[in-house]
């Protein structure tokens, strides 16, 4: 079983992944999360630039190519760790933000990560923090676009978005994330934006977008029965 690297969602620290981390160790997975903490992501709040974080995501990557010695992982990317996650295995510098050279911006590591799985993960936007990066990976990497790598993209359906109490908030995110907000989805993620154009593409009935979110997410231990067979 090859190693696996967790990478937080959108503004969220190492700590809340410890429960998925332990739930693959046990199955025989060296699993690891990117070691973020919430302030990590305050340079990219306002639709900047990703590189603080995909820094810090090819460190640990690298670290665990070398600590076992093998030449692909694993990554999980929940939320906007999803769509980060593709930026890293890009070949087109991310130079966007006009922040690093061109050299810098490049990681070309799809070659080391034999699957990736997206939980929850917005990959389409119109809002417009978030779009002009998502928008650099719907143009650069569209769909599944690295045949070598096994793309998994689960998404959530547990709440349906409606301009009613208890249902605002769904109806309000679908509705920026991919234009309709009377949709189903995990709260946050429609599962219309959560999915991938040639990936395996699933859907769990019950979860919830966050890990910190009362109820089941993603990595509660019967959702991530149905999608850690997935991985390599």
């Amino acid at each position: 079983m090859l190693p696996t690297v967790i990478l937080p969602g959108y503004l969220e620290g190492a700590i809340a992944y410890r429960q998925l981390e332990q739930s693959l160790q046990q199955l025989g997975f060296p699993a690891v999360t990117v070691p973020l903490r919430g302030r990590d992501w305050f340079p990219t709040v306002g639709g900047r630039s990703m590189i603080p974080i995909l820094r810090q995501l090819d460190h640990t990557v690298k670290q665990m190519l070398q600590q076992y010695n093998v030449s692909q992982i694993n990554l999980i990317g929940h939320s906007a760790g999803g769509w980060i996650s593709r930026i890293y295995l890009g070949e087109t510098p991310y130079s966007i933000h006009k922040d690093v050279t061109d050299d810098a911006g490049l990681w070309h590591a799809h070659p080391n990560v034999a699957t990736l799985v997206t939980l929850g993960t917005p990959h389409i936007s119109g809002e417009r923090w978030t779009k002009k990066n998502l928008d650099f990976v719907k143009i650069n990497y569209p769909g599944a676009f690295y045949p070598k790598v096994r793309y998994v993209c689960v998404a959530g359906k547990s709440i349906y978005g409606a301009r009613r109490p208890g249902q605002w908030l769904a109806y309000s995110s679908y509705k920026l994330t991919c234009g309709v907000g009377n949709s189903w989805g995990d709260g946050i993620t429609p599962i219309e934006a959560a999915h991938l154009e040639g990936a395996t593409n699933l859907v769990i009935e019950g979860v919830k977008h966050s890990p910190r979110t009362p109820g089941i997410w993603y990595g509660s231990p019967e959702p991530f029965k149905a999608w850690v067979s997935y991985l390599a």
